[in-house]
């Protein structure tokens, strides 16, 4: 039969074990066992005598990747290679240790970050891996990774200037080098015993992806002028000042790739500053209404002066949060639901990572929030400032792309 994934979830457990043929590919079973656990097979003949590869468990295992493993199974028969003594080969070399830091990689992503996770937290987890972990690694096998290493690659991360960043990429190597050790991939975690590189406390907070899906329906909730603010400060990533006190003046919204431009006298590092616009960034820009003011602000309520009142502000934010959960019976018994802690700030902190995250590299997000690091200076700083239109362009589109997959 042609197996499909609505087909194959709703199978009830069999009194006995079943192997079901996949009209797919020639070979391809699936094993439902009593238990209800499904897992794929591949039978083929070598040198006469048949065989039977088990190729990974459903749903870890996809269709569409447990066809390609029997398609890749086949190519290797082609080759008058048994497809077994190849999985035989790889696995003992797995528990030599000699096995790629890459392969291992990507072993873990399929069968443990993808089967375990929601999308969004895929997404966030693959790109940090793409982005931090595997060009400092990929080439080296999995043995030759010490303590000191993982060490030494959180550190590079904190002196970049993104301490934040570097406890995410903990968090992640942690899980990873766990999950080798219970796959008996490797005896040890390096990683284990291995502390979080930078001091965890307000200062270094970073919302969750539940919490800025909860912030931005609160910002709906509240509306105008506060709510779309804090959305463009999530957005963008730049300063409360900034967005507050943007101009219309300072919009480019006809072109193809329309931009929002920072005079150098509103900037903190007195620096003009060009921030390319998402779609959604000029949605909620669209969506503003305009207040009659000779300076042109955009987030106004009287004309004469930029919005402020931020403590207020953020208390009816905070409220609306709360509202939100309970409305979505969130909570602990008959406890209300609380929201931890965060300031205005860190949701610069939010789109950084959120970038950092998404495979973005360190030095396009400086660049797309416009932070001085202390260590570009010159020419390259001008470079920096000029060259990277289009990359960070693409960061802040992509960061926007999430953000629209949280709160959908």
């Amino acid at each position: 039969m042609k197996l499909t994934q609505k087909g194959i979830d709703a199978m009830p457990r069999p009194s006995s074990r079943r192997e079901i043929a996949d009209d797919g590919v020639v070979g391809l079973y699936l094993v439902v066992q009593p238990s209800g656990s499904k897992s794929w097979a591949y039978r083929y003949r070598f040198g006469g005598v048949p065989r039977k590869l088990t190729l990974g468990a459903y749903p870890a295992l996809s269709i569409k990747d447990g066809r390609d493993a029997a398609r890749s199974a086949m190519a290797t028969l082609d080759r008058g290679r048994d497809p077994a003594d190849d999985k035989r080969r790889e696995k003992q070399a797995r528990l030599d240790g000699t096995s790629s830091v890459d392969h291992a990689l990507n072993e873990f992503i399929t069968l443990h970050v993808k089967a375990r996770n929601r999308p969004t937290t895929i997404a966030t987890t693959v790109g940090f891996i793409d982005g931090l972990v595997r060009p400092a690694w990929a080439r080296r096998s999995l043995k030759s990774i010490s303590k000191a290493d993982v060490n030494s690659l959180l550190r590079s991360i904190v002196e970049r200037g993104t301490p934040a960043t570097a406890n995410r990429t903990h968090a992640i190597l942690r899980k990873f080098f766990g999950w080798c050790a219970e796959q008996a991939i490797l005896e040890v975690s390096p990683a284990a015993g291995v502390k979080a590189p930078a001091k965890s406390n307000t200062s270094d907070r970073v919302l969750t992806n539940d919490e800025i899906a909860l912030c931005w329906a609160a910002c709906d909730r509240i509306g105008w002028p506060f709510g779309p603010m804090v959305q463009l400060l999530l957005l963008t990533g730049q300063r409360r000042s900034e967005v507050a006190g943007m101009r219309w003046a300072e919009l480019d919204l006809r072109s193809t790739s329309p931009t929002w431009t920072i005079p150098k006298e509103r900037s903190k590092n007195a620096k003009a500053h060009t921030v390319p616009l998402s779609d959604l960034a000029v949605q909620v820009i669209n969506a503003l209404p305009r207040v009659a003011s000779d300076a042109g602000y955009c987030f106004t309520t009287n004309g004469e002066a930029s919005v402020s009142g931020y403590s207020k502000g953020k208390a009816r934010l905070d409220a609306a949060m709360v509202a939100v959960m309970v409305e979505a019976g969130l909570g602990d018994g008959d406890r209300p639901p609380t929201v931890d802690a965060w300031r205005l700030h860190d949701l610069r902190r939010t789109a950084a990572t959120g970038m950092a995250g998404l495979g973005t590299a360190v030095h396009v997000v400086e660049a797309a929030l416009n932070h001085v690091s202390g260590r570009i200076s010159g020419v390259a700083a001008i470079y920096n400032r000029f060259e990277y239109a289009d990359e960070k362009r693409v960061a802040l589109q992509t960061w926007a792309n999430h953000l629209r997959n949280l709160t959908a």
